[in-house]
């Protein structure tokens, strides 16, 4: 036995020195480090590893000791370029000075992705000017009080991805950051707290990918300008508490909105959710989690395939998305089908897939579906998620649903029973 551990200790001990490096970059950062007692030959293996992960290191070190582990690891870290830093240390209070010289040390060793979420934070001058950057993530997991500050010029002209958490006013760190990445193709802005009425205007011609989150703000109602020629994807939630005005909006978007309501002293709910939508109407794809069913809703001439979070006015939604081809709800909460007054258009010549599951079955779901079965012309298929139903009940409702009348000959309708074991939602 003691033979076969030495010959598969040998094998890996004659790997090239860059591949063994790439092995341990893998793992977290503690556990390379643990193999330096493994022989000889392994002693300065880690040094050369290319990620680092600081998340957690030790449940019982305190800060001084968590520092101390941090402070060696970079001091003999000898690689010439670090791909990935992670450093989530959100259990600790580190000293910002000793955070501030953790960063600068990895701007030096040419960081390319970093990743930080700690109770304080000081970002040190090298990090705004750090040309091998693309990707950059920063988190305060503290209170609105501990914000982090962009106090420098900022110049980072290989950054594409931008993820921050800011607890205030955006505009004194959040927005001079952007201004310094003329590369940026990913921007995720989470705004924690805001009372200013400033306008936010993202005019970034790169941008592919947006998603801005407002978790709570003020009375006062500000402006969000999007000037995004070539934006691919936009998500849009939190507080609703803000003007939105899409200049430069391509029609190949692909929108995602879960907005929670906010009514303003200014302006209802309602004003605000209808100048929203009718700014996002040209986009292919749309996704919805929260819809006031009151609030009247814009064309969709371009929308193809529509994720709805419960029924709302599904009528009303069908009838503003003429070119629809793939609907798909997830029923939450208990919503009356109301019919439409005229068959939507969609349903004539373009619907073809409905998704639909719901966590607890009702007659209204039966309503719903034998409308869409009985008037979506060309549709193909129907797959249907029910969850936590007996067996009795599956054979029930199944053998209701297939006798349902079809308007499309090719309709085929597949089913799915989802039970919940050991605290997992898992197919029967």
């Amino acid at each position: 036995m003691s033979s076969i551990s030495e010959n598969v200790d040998d094998r890996l001990s004659r790997l090239p020195e860059d591949i063994l490096s790439h092995i341990l970059s893998l793992m977290p950062t503690k556990y390379a480090v643990r193999t330096s007692v493994l022989s000889k030959r392994w002693r300065y293996s880690w040094m050369f590893v290319t990620n680092l992960d600081f998340d957690d290191i030790h449940p019982y070190h305190d800060e001084k000791a968590l520092s101390k582990i941090v402070d060696r690891v970079l001091k003999f870290c000898k690689t010439s370029k670090l791909r990935s830093v992670r450093l989530h240390l959100c259990d600790k209070v580190v000293s910002k000075s000793s955070v501030s010289s953790w960063i600068d040390k990895m701007v030096r060793l040419n960081v390319c992705e970093l990743d930080v979420q700690l109770v304080l934070l000081e970002l040190p001058f090298r990090l705004f000017t750090c040309k091998t950057l693309t990707k950059l993530r920063i988190d305060v997991s503290a209170d609105k009080y501990s914000v982090w500050e962009c106090r420098y010029p900022v110049n980072l002209p290989c950054l594409k991805t931008l993820d921050v958490v800011v607890y205030t006013n955006p505009f004194d760190n959040a927005f001079r950051l952007i201004r310094g990445c003329p590369m940026l193709e990913s921007l995720s802005l989470e705004v924690i707290w805001c009372a200013h009425n400033g306008d936010y205007v993202f005019n970034i011609p790169t941008l592919k990918r947006l998603k801005l989150t407002n978790i709570t703000c003020g009375y006062a109602v500000n402006y969000v300008v999007l000037r995004v020629p070539n934006l691919e994807y936009l998500y849009v939630g939190g507080m609703l508490g803000s003007w939105y005005v899409m200049e430069d909006l391509p029609s190949s978007v692909e929108a995602s909105v879960s907005f929670d309501c906010l009514v303003s002293s200014e302006c209802t709910i309602l004003d605000l959710w209808g100048q929203f939508l009718k700014g996002i109407n040209g986009v292919k794809s749309l996704s919805v989690k929260k819809l006031l069913s009151s609030s009247p809703l814009p064309m969709f001439p371009n929308t193809k395939r529509l994720d709805l979070k419960d029924l709302w006015d599904s009528g009303k939604v069908l009838e503003s998305c003429p070119a629809l081809e793939h609907l798909c709800i997830e029923k939450v909460v208990n919503y009356l089908w109301i019919r439409p007054k005229l068959v939507p258009a969609c349903l004539l010549t373009n619907l073809t897939t409905i998704k639909f599951s719901t966590r607890k079955w009702q007659k209204c779901d039966m309503e719903f579906l034998e409308y869409m079965l009985g008037n979506a012309e060309v549709l193909k298929t129907v797959t249907i998620t029910l969850e936590n139903l007996c067996i009795e009940e599956e054979r029930r409702l199944c053998l209701e649903l297939i006798e349902l009348p079809r308007a499309s000959s090719r309709c085929e309708i597949r089913f799915t029973v989802m039970t919940v074991k050991d605290g997992r939602l898992q197919h029967r």
